[in-house]
Parts: C-alpha cells; sequence; structure tokens
C-alpha cells in the first residue's frame, strides 16, 4: 500500500504538510521535529506527582478517576461469563452507593464484543445517560505482526459486533526502522476500517507501546505520526510490555495533543494503560492533564485510564473517604 494512494483519507496530514504528502514529506516533518530534553521532561513529570490536591477535591478527583477508566480485561482465558461480570462492575461499581459513577469503558478483545454489547443492553453507548462505550483491541494486539488484510478484518468484525472503540497497535519495527510512510498508511487504513455502515466511525485510538520505542523522541514522533494518520486517541500501551504507562511519557504526549490543539483547534485524547494501580499515581495522572494539556481534557471524550486493578483501589478510598477513615498518607500530598 503506498501511501499517495490513502492521500484523500488523511486529512489532517494534507493539512498540516500541504498537497506534498509523500512518504519524503512525512519523513522530513516528524525527523524535523525538535528533540526531547529528557531531563526536563522527567523534572516537570516529578514535580508533577508531588503537586497537592486540596481536601475539598478529594471525592472529585475520585469520582472524575472513575469515570475516565477503560475497565479492561485482555487475557487468553477471557470467557463470555467474564466478560458479562466486567460489565456488571462497570455499571455497577459500588453496589452500595448507587452515586458512584460509572466507568467510561470496558475494553475487551474483539470476538468477546458481542457479550459486551449484550450485557450492556440499553446502557450501551457514550450517547446513552449513564452509558458505557465497548472497546476492542484489533490489529493482531499486542504484537500487530500479522498482514494488513487480517488487521483490517480484525477491526471491521469488532465494528460490525457493536465496538464504539478499537484499540489498534502500530508496527513497531516498521516505526523503528524508519519505514513511517507504512505506519502511517496502516493507521490510515485501520480509520477507514472503523466506518460503520450509516457512516459514522468508531473511535480510533492508537496503541505507541511506548515500552518499546526505547527514547522519548520516538515517543514523541510516534505521537505526531499518529495524529496526523487520524488517530483520535494517542495510546501509551498494551499493558503486556515492560514498562507500559510511565508519567513522564504521559506527560510528552500530552503536550503534543496540546500543541496539535494549538497548531489546528482539534482535540485529541491521551490515554496511558498499563501499571496504574492506585488512587494516589491516578491523582498524579489527573493533575498532570490538567496543568499539562488543561482542565478541559479531564472528560472521557479526551482522556482514559486503561487498567484492570486500578478501579478496586479508587473505590477502597471512596468508602474510606465516605466514612471518615481516609487517610492523606493513601494520596498524593494533601493541603
Amino acid at each position: 500500500m503506498s501511501i499517495d494512494k490513502v492521500v484523500n483519507s488523511a486529512p489532517r496530514a494534507i493539512e498540516v504538510l500541504g498537497g506534498d504528502l509523500t512518504e519524503s514529506s512525512l519523513k522530513r516533518y516528524l525527523n524535523g521535529i525538535p528533540g526531547v530534553d529528557a531531563v526536563g521532561l522527567e523534572a516537570r513529570a516529578a514535580d508533577l506527582g508531588t503537586r497537592s490536591i486540596k481536601t475539598t477535591s478529594k471525592a472529585w478527583a475520585l469520582d472524575t478517576i472513575i469515570s475516565l477508566i477503560d475497565l479492561t480485561t485482555l487475557e487468553g482465558a477471557d470467557t463470555p461469563g467474564k466478560v458479562r461480570s466486567l460489565v456488571a462492575k462497570g455499571l455497577t461499581p459500588d453496589a452500595g452507593d448507587p452515586s458512584c459513577p460509572r466507568v467510561a469503558a470496558v475494553c475487551v478483545y474483539g470476538d468477546m464484543v458481542p457479550y459486551a454489547v449484550e450485557a450492556l443492553g440499553a446502557f450501551h453507548g457514550d450517547g446513552i445517560e449513564g452509558g458505557i462505550n465497548v472497546a476492542a483491541v484489533a490489529t493482531a494486539f499486542p504484537s500487530g505482526r500479522a498482514s494488513l488484510a487480517v488487521k483490517l478484518a480484525d477491526t471491521a468484525d469488532a465494528v460490525a459486533a457493536g465496538a464504539d472503540e478499537i484499540d489498534m497497535v502500530i508496527d513497531r519495527g516498521a516505526f523503528l526502522s524508519g519505514r513511517y510512510g507504512l505506519v502511517f498508511d496502516e493507521i490510515v487504513a485501520v480509520k477507514e476500517a472503523c466506518r460503520r455502515a450509516d457512516g459514522t466511525f468508531a473511535h480510533l485510538k492508537v496503541i505507541l507501546e511506548t515500552g518499546e520505542l526505547n527514547t522519548y523522541d520516538n515517543v514523541r514522533r510516534a505521537s505526531w505520526l499518529a495524529i496526523l494518520a487520524g488517530a483520535d486517541f494517542i495510546k501509551t500501551s498494551t499493558g503486556k510490555v515492560a514498562p507500559a504507562a510511565t508519567l513522564p511519557v504521559t506527560v510528552l504526549m500530552l503536550e503534543v495533543v496540546r500543541d496539535w490543539y494549538r497548531l489546528t483547534g482539534e482535540k485529541i485524547g491521551v490515554k496511558p494503560a498499563g501499571g496504574i494501580r492506585t488512587s494516589k499515581d491516578a491523582i498524579k495522572y489527573a493533575v498532570a492533564i490538567a496543568e499539562t494539556a488543561g482542565e478541559e481534557w479531564l472528560q472521557p471524550q479526551l482522556f482514559r485510564f486503561g487498567a484492570s486493578s486500578l478501579l478496586n483501589d479508587v473505590l477502597l478510598q471512596r468508602q474510606k473517604l465516605a466514612t471518615g477513615h481516609y487517610s492523606g498518607a493513601d494520596y498524593v500530598t494533601i493541603d
């Protein structure tokens, strides 16, 4: 597949690069992106990780985190019953407290999408009050080692089954060997495979697998590449590779979407996934969002936590707060 054949499906790249959208112009643009000051980035992330959360903000922060979670099960042993239980947890995180918000989405393998859709029933979809989206990993997740035809079929099957969001993986081997046009083409093609029968699109989250990209410069370059090709979200990780999400990498990706917004007026989402297990850590990310991209990113349309165990800890801290057994030591520093 040639970048020239998908040019009409890549309006963002045309807007930024002009009519000269070729393999060489794309590579020239990406290689011209300034390098990352690693020391400065890590210092910013460390500083954000020590910011204070005022006592009056604790309850709001916990509820916001719940509303941003993609509750996830991505195991080879997943069953329809496990997916139904996941959906039930997402719909009613705390059976003893009806004021507890629902999660943003449940994230499953493509063959489990019909069971998630069925279990959600009338609460399927973010257009429904209190609704929950179904996200499906696709494109030979987590390795991405498959032909483009297989990746597109994987995506189309999940969308046809009712997936609202597709989490695709990029070809890291192609990216690391400098074949940016190939990665670009695949994202554009997968974006097109997200088209529904009515002409609307499932949202596309592009997983960079930052733990395999080796450098911050590569993370920044891959983030720009994914956005240019049509990503609705850029996502750190599959959760299957260490390191998965880290605060410095997430701050860097937030800086990219902030810069893209300043350049074009378009808001792109960010999803850190893997390794975020505690309320304390999640609050650090929430502070990073507000301080880097802006508070308007603290909504499910623009930020998600990909997590399987985070919800349990947030609920525990939420219950402690409600019963007066909360300890400030469980959180980021409290004013």
